[in-house]
């Protein structure tokens, strides 16, 4: 069979049913889009309505805590300059306070706000959310296990700033490290010791603290006499001293109460105890405990009253003891050539004699 057969048999396209099929999918794609588009306009006019709410909410919030935490700030500054500012206000201690304060609100507040918005945009697009909700829930508890931690040192952190258990420029003990707070960070307290060495305390780990710069501290001195001392001559003498030094500055200031003779804290055959304590500013009871030895010790020489510790005067025309009374005699055996040193030499062997 030739090829001009085969094309002849051949069934020939028709133009019409081509076009009549296109025209027939056109209508119908124009027809969904006709029955959909006003779907889609709600859906999307929904979407940009959620958006445009919780960005609105979410600037309105964080504006307003941080108008909040200026005018905070400003309070503090206000009363920095006063004596009841310098007594009870720590600027630096205000300011990292209430900037952490800040930051978490503002977290907390973009976190719940966002985190809302989403879930009603996934809403909007007919999407099954308890799924989504169940795997957030199995995934926020893994990662709760995993990294407990760094959650128990943040959580111990916001706690520890929104009691104000301790601040900038407070002198604490934390048990695993005590020095004065430089920094109060949500995660890590940073302390600097005694000797200058900055410690990085996990917040987490602090399972109690002793802040030794709020309230009152207790300045403490024991003033150690001879037993024969009268005692009422050292309560004046102690007594003097500590009026001179409440009237003069800066101790008046430091000095929170006066200076308390508790009485005898100890009794003992060579010596005796007077305990002398006073109330003072927080963190000053050191400079106060020296400052008060210091005045104690002017005062009990000027009345004549001596302290355990130092030696007795020597009285006039009496001789000085011989230096070399407590000295033993010297020993036979510390020279070389004495009989008894000879006595105790072994005897060498004797020599071999030459042979014959």
């Amino acid at each position: 069979m030739s090829l001009s057969v085969l094309l002849a048999a051949a069934p020939s396209p028709e133009p019409g049913g081509s076009l009549g099929e296109a025209a027939e999918q056109a209508g119908n794609a124009a027809g969904w889009v006709e029955e959909n588009w006003s779907t889609w306009l709600s859906t999307g006019l929904r979407i940009l309505l959620i958006v445009a709410v919780a960005i609105t909410l979410r600037y309105l919030i964080r504006r307003a805590l941080t108008n909040l935490i200026d005018r905070m700030n400003r309070s503090a500054q206000a009363v920095e300059g006063t004596a009841l500012g310098g007594l009870l206000v720590n600027a630096e201690r205000r300011r990292q306070r209430s900037e952490a304060i800040g930051s978490v609100l503002r977290s907390v507040a973009s976190f719940l706000i966002m985190g809302t918005a989403a879930l009603m945009i996934l809403g909007a697009f007919k999407i099954n959310l308890a799924p989504l909700l169940a795997s957030a829930g199995v995934a926020g508890v893994a990662l709760g296990f995993g990294a407990r931690n760094l959650v128990t040192d943040f959580l111990s952190g916001v706690f520890m700033i929104l009691e104000d258990q301790y601040g900038v420029g407070d002198t604490i003990d934390a048990g695993v490290a005590s020095g004065e707070v430089i920094e109060v960070g949500l995660r890590v307290t940073k302390l600097r010791g005694d000797n200058g060495e900055i410690w990085y305390v996990r917040n987490g780990e602090v399972k109690r603290i002793g802040n030794l710069s709020q309230g009152w501290s207790t300045a403490g001195v024991d003033v150690t006499v001879r037993p024969t001392e009268d005692l009422e001559q050292v309560r004046k003498a102690i007594t003097a001293a500590a009026e001179t030094m409440t009237k003069e500055e800066p101790w008046s200031e430091r000095l929170w109460g006066p200076v308390e003779v508790l009485g005898l804290d100890a009794v003992l055959l060579d010596s005796m105890t007077v305990r002398v304590t006073a109330k003072t500013m927080p963190g000053k009871s050191i400079g106060v405990e020296r400052e008060l030895r210091w005045r104690i010790k002017q005062a009990l020489d000027d009345a004549g009253i001596r302290m355990i510790g130092v030696l007795p005067l020597q009285a006039e025309g009496e001789s000085s003891a011989d230096p070399t009374a407590a000295m033993a005699a010297p020993s036979a055996y510390a020279s070389a050539t004495s009989p008894q040193s000879m006595a105790t030499t072994p005897i060498p062997p004797p020599t071999n004699l030459n042979k014959q």
